[in-house]
């Protein structure tokens, strides 16, 4: 989807529509202030009644910004107050995700109904399998994708940029080729003149510190990747990853389309309004902590999950993150265990900085359904090995 939470925002305010828009932080006082006064009439406000970025002051995060927001360098996870140096005339808006959810349920109904074989991959993105659907191969599968962009359009008024390729590795990066609204057909020929001439991160699992690494050895495009041998990318970037930058430099993906996943993991997080002190400021981190145990509790049981490995994610004032983690011997989805075992994590991090971001994640998920069975074994073999 085409700056998703942007688009969603833009529904509800077509008088913003080719305008700077950043959409980060929560819900403001000015924000419940200027829908009062408007009682509810979103798209009667006028454009100079909307909060503008340059006079925020806080420590929020963009979440999504507009095309003409993303030219003046502004960009998702950017601290906002830097935003507001780059692109000071742009207007704030706050995050609402129960709508994102509503919109991204609707569009995913709609593709399901046209190419049920979809792979779920977050709240803006699928994958599809064109292979058995009528019609999937005419013209190189434009015709699908065509199809698929008017009916989400016609039914939801957000457009799509749909890459269409061979695997799923080469199509993602298809996708981003002719945004927005855009459709790129890459073919298995296509890979020298469309793919090579690329940078390196454009691979989807190609991060910042591997591509500087590339760039290290004097790599910076996917042909320059595909050229060195497959034994010189082992030897240097081991031999699971080393194989794998090979295999994706030629283009090569084996992995079919997952119409059924299940999560690896659920965690809640929040970003300070101030930074925090592990002591003189105890007691609101400490009712801080509990309530992001109490919300991925809550998240398990009602997703019908329970896990095994919890863990902590902490960011300091110098923006260093640290992260740890415990695997207990039973499954849960009780607050009070996420707790208890995140506290324990929490004591093997050195606190002397103080804090920015405090984080709590529960892993190595089984469906509520297994976990017990599961709980039951895993205390059958403990107990065993004891004698």
């Amino acid at each position: 989807m085409d700056a998703f939470y942007a688009s969603v925002e833009l529904l509800r305010y077509p008088q913003l529509k080719g305008l700077a828009v950043v959409i980060g932080g929560g819900r403001r006082s000015a924000d419940d202030a200027l829908i009062a006064r408007y009682e509810g009439r979103l798209a009667d406000i006028p454009v100079a009644e909307f909060p503008l970025l340059k006079d925020y002051v806080g420590r929020g995060v963009i979440t999504t910004a507009t095309y003409p927001a993303r030219a003046f360098g502004v960009g998702s996870a950017m601290g906002m107050m830097k935003a507001a140096r780059l692109c000071p005339q742009a207007i704030m808006l706050p995050v609402d995700f129960a709508e994102y959810r509503r919109f991204s349920r609707k569009f995913k109904d709609i593709i399901l109904s046209i190419a049920p074989c979809m792979e779920d991959r977050g709240v803006d993105e699928v994958y599809i399998d064109f292979t058995d659907v009528p019609g999937g191969q005419r013209e190189g599968g434009r015709v699908l994708a065509r199809l698929l962009q008017k009916t989400i359009f016609e039914a939801t008024g957000l457009t799509c940029s749909i890459g269409v390729a061979p695997n799923k590795l080469i199509a993602k990066m298809a996708s981003e080729f002719n945004k927005p609204n855009g459709i790129s057909i890459v073919h298995p020929g296509d890979l020298q003149s469309l793919i090579w001439p690329l940078a390196c991160r454009k691979i989807n699992g190609v991060g910042p510190k591997a591509d500087a690494r590339l760039k290290s050895h004097g790599i910076e495009t996917i042909g320059e990747l595909a050229a060195r041998p497959r034994d010189w990318l082992m030897a240097n970037f081991g031999r699971s990853y080393g194989a794998w930058l090979h295999d994706a430099a030629w283009g090569r993906d084996e992995r079919p389309v997952e119409t059924e996943s299940e999560p690896v993991s659920m965690s809640r997080e929040t970003t300070f309004g101030r930074d925090l002190h592990a002591v003189h400021d105890r007691e609101e981190l400490g009712r801080i902590f509990t309530e992001l145990c109490v919300q991925v509790a809550d998240d398990l049981r009602r997703k019908g999950y329970a896990g095994r490995t919890i863990g902590i994610k902490l960011r300091f004032d110098d923006f260093r993150i640290a992260t740890r983690d415990q695997t207990i011997d039973f499954y849960t989805q009780d607050a009070a265990d996420i707790r208890r075992y995140a506290s324990l994590c929490l004591k093997r991090v050195a606190l002397q900085k103080r804090l920015r971001l405090l984080g709590v994640r529960v892993g190595n998920l089984l469906p509520q359904h297994e976990a017990g069975q599961a709980t039951a074994s895993l205390r059958a073999a403990q107990s065993a090995s004891l004698f």
